[in-house]
């Protein structure tokens, strides 16, 4: 009996690429709404809101973005203002993404001053940290169930993930191991006859 592999599910028509203005207008409201987590909202604003990439586009790029220094979401939203505006589409992205955190974090310095020793200001802010974790939780649960990553990037993943959380592996060792071994398991995937 021959071996049937399931389709994945249709993907809509992704919308006209975005100008600067539209890039600063969606990298905005996602760092306002993401304060201490905005790679959730980015990836809602651009996946499935306004249709600007495909579930795969955006984990690729959030994916390169992880490997280079600096905060992931600021990498991705360099690559993706790039990728649909040129330099100006880079700088309106980051532009966006960072000045609404910046407000409201300098605001928050100022009340800090006032009220740090208020124990239920330290029971806010370890609530908050909580609920930016599940979220970044629920938002990688959501993308890889979207996804369908063959067995060995499962597998490499699971790898990485025992190699930070249990066995204290400092990132860039996990990547100069585990990355080569990825790339020839893609490559590997990508000679095998279908």
């Amino acid at each position: 009996m021959p071996k049937t592999v399931a389709n994945p599910p249709e993907e809509l028509p992704l919308n006209p690429p975005p100008g600067a203005a539209q890039l600063f207008a969606a990298f905005a409201k996602a760092g306002l709404l993401g304060f201490g987590g905005a790679q959730v909202w980015v990836r809602r604003a651009l996946v499935e809101e306004r249709r600007w990439m495909t579930e795969r586009d955006y984990a690729e790029v959030l994916g390169l973005g992880q490997v280079l220094p600096g905060p992931n979401v600021g990498n991705a939203a360099v690559m993706i203002g790039r990728r649909f505006a040129g330099l100006r589409g880079s700088f309106a992205a980051t532009g966006g993404l960072y000045i609404g955190p910046l407000i409201v974090l300098m605001s928050l310095v100022l009340l800090w001053q006032e009220f740090a020793d208020d124990p239920h200001v330290g029971a806010f802010m370890h609530g908050t940290a909580c609920a930016a974790a599940g979220m970044v939780i629920g938002n990688g649960i959501r993308m890889s169930g979207r996804l369908s990553p063959p067995p060995e990037q499962i597998a490499i993943g699971l790898l990485s993930m025992l190699a930070a959380a249990w066995l204290r592996v400092p990132l860039p060792v996990i990547v100069l191991v585990l990355g080569p071994i990825s790339i020839a398991a893609v490559v590997w995937r990508g000679r095998r006859p279908q």
